[in-house]
């Protein structure tokens, strides 16, 4: 994953807990990166290290630290980091998530050596839809949970989300119900 994945799990706990939670979750995590440069690619086991660090230290599970770190993804990072790329994807929550699959294609530009999950939209209709999600990494579905409650809250719009199907279950993908 690139750094800013990690810049941004440091950046939830220092604003949150302060800079001496982000020492002792380094320390616990076993990572010897002391920064991580936005730009650079970083073995996903670190972000995996660190969000095992964070569920211990703050004595939460690894669920809810995901779904907390994807809801700050997209109130915070993406607001201050890609603002324009997100206006682009929709005026609403039904249009940003319809236009959800063409949104990596678009970070790709700017990161070249992105691996990045693939989405796809089905059973659309007025109050709801399907999201599929695709991803060689495995374990990050809570993270995307996240995601999708802080794209509910960029859109002032209440989200409801419930896993229809999962790799849990020896699915191919997970698909996430989307009510609003």
């Amino acid at each position: 994953m690139y750094g800013i994945v990690n810049k941004a799990i440091q950046d939830l706990v220092i604003t949150n807990f302060g800079e001496q939670k982000w020492e002792d979750i380094r320390e616990r995590s076993g990572i010897e990166e002391d920064f991580f440069i936005s730009s650079e690619a970083y073995d996903d086991d670190i972000t995996y290290k660190l969000a095992g660090a964070v569920s211990e230290e703050m004595n939460m599970s690894v669920k809810d630290v995901l779904i907390a770190f994807g809801e700050w993804w997209v109130m915070k990072t993406t607001k201050e980091k890609y603002a324009g790329l997100m206006e682009s994807g929709g005026s609403t929550l039904k249009e940003f998530l319809v236009n959800l699959p063409l949104f990596h294609n678009r970070v790709m530009l700017i990161y070249p050596k992105l691996t990045p999950p693939e989405f796809k939209v089905s059973e659309v209709s007025e109050k709801s839809l399907n999201l599929h999600y695709f991803s060689k990494r495995e374990g990050l579905q809570d993270f995307v949970r996240g995601l999708i409650q802080g794209l509910g809250k960029m859109f002032n719009t209440p989200v409801e989300i419930e896993l229809v199907q999962t790799r849990d279950d020896g699915d191919s993908h997970e698909i996430f119900k989307v009510s609003w």
